[in-house]
């Protein structure tokens, strides 16, 4: 009975962890629509939720490779899969609150890993799974998906020169609609199914699944609908990051860099790799920036970016360390409810401090000002204008 509570707080947890990845990640696919009006916040969130929740359904190469390409699954616990996920949510809420477009991927993977080492040592993982399928990805995706955007935004602007200015900003706004909905597409073959893998993980680790087995269509279902709907939350700090942070777009980049980050992360699904869909899609933008002579691009920015993507493994590898300690300290159902609480208490304390400087859909297009944080609208009479 009690493996059968620990199983149900990790397919609960894991679903909390797919929600925040949905809400984290809506700017990869987004941000450079919703910058240059192409759409709606509103209406740009509820398309991506629709077609993030139709790729789930296209593709379980990358869940096999989570529940058993990285970790020994004969190794894995309950405990281990559940203070992975913990460790991957809490850096993700961190990030978010900081506006940082993080890899919710590589949290996931980081989570998981540091929990298995703490529990059972460093034979526990496949590190050559883990470079190939993971960090090397990680390291060449931004670079390629940046040189393809920079090729494609030079094109379009070249093939574009004799068009007026509005025509052409109004044609490749129809274009965006088409790109951006792609990369929506692209990101639900890929990053839905992180979570799929790591629940099937906890059900291989219960017993419910034999070693190996394929991820069952509640899993799938589940996973679907749950990164829909953080999709459709809106994940507006780090909407406002990519999308003003970086590079001040025009609707012919936006278009360039939403074609190269659909069909970078597309091909990687394509092979399995479960790859960072926010590193790919930072890489898009700063490529369109550079594809366009006179485009100022915040190097700044794209520093801090950097350095979250160096620190996202090892830090959510050490939350996720701490997690599993904590629990095995404690012992049994008792040390994942412990955990839970520690985590509702952090994710409390993360929301809470977020609404100082809330960014919504009424002003995540305010100019930057070198902060996720926008101006604060003028008042005269004590009423804001």
């Amino acid at each position: 009975m009690s493996n059968d509570v620990v199983l149900a707080l990790v397919v609960i947890t894991g679903l909390s962890f797919d929600f925040t990845n949905g809400f984290h990640d809506t700017a990869n696919a987004m941000a450079t629509s919703i910058a240059t009006g192409a759409l709606s916040p509103r209406i740009a969130v509820g398309l991506s939720a629709l077609l993030n929740l139709a790729g789930a359904f296209l593709s379980l190469t990358v869940a096999a490779t989570i529940a058993s390409g990285l970790v020994n699954a004969g190794l894995v616990t309950l405990t281990v899969v559940f203070a992975g996920l913990a460790g991957a949510i809490v850096w993700n809420l961190i990030t978010w609150l900081f506006g940082i477009p993080s890899s919710s991927s590589h949290a996931l993977i980081g989570g998981v890993i540091g929990s298995m080492l703490a529990a059972a040592g460093s034979h526990a993982v496949k590190w050559q799974g883990l470079v190939s399928k993971v960090i090397i990805p990680a390291v060449l995706s931004p670079f390629i998906a940046a040189l393809i955007a920079g090729a494609g935004t030079y094109l379009v602007y070249r093939i574009a020169r004799t068009m007026r200015s509005r025509a052409r900003t109004d044609a490749f706004k129809i274009g965006q609609i088409g790109s951006a909905s792609l990369v929506s597409l692209a990101h639900g073959t890929n990053d839905a199914q992180k979570t799929m893998g790591v629940i099937t993980l906890g059900l291989i680790a219960n017993g419910t699944l034999g070693a190996g087995a394929s991820t069952p269509l509640w899993v799938i279902v589940l996973c679907a609908l749950t990164i829909a709907a953080g999709t459709y939350a809106g994940g507006w700090r780090v909407i406002r990051t990519l999308g003003k942070g970086l590079v001040e777009i025009e609707s012919p980049q936006g278009f360039a860099a939403e074609s190269s980050s659909a069909a970078v992360i597309l091909l990687s699904t394509h092979f399995g790799y479960s790859l960072s869909t926010t590193q790919v899609a930072t890489g898009s933008i700063l490529g369109c920036g550079l594809g366009r002579k006179g485009a100022q691009v915040r190097w700044n920015v794209a520093g801090r970016m950097g350095v979250a993507w160096v620190l996202t493994l090892p830090s959510a590898g050490l939350m996720g360390a701490i997690s599993y300690y904590i629990a095995h300290a404690v012992g049994g159902t008792a040390g994942v409810v412990v955990d839970l609480a520690l985590l509702v208490a952090i994710a409390g304390t993360i929301y809470v401090r977020s609404r100082e400087t809330r960014v919504s859909p009424a002003n995540v297009n305010s100019k930057w000002t070198g902060s996720v944080a926008p101006p604060p609208p003028a008042t005269v009479g004590g009423q804001a204008t």
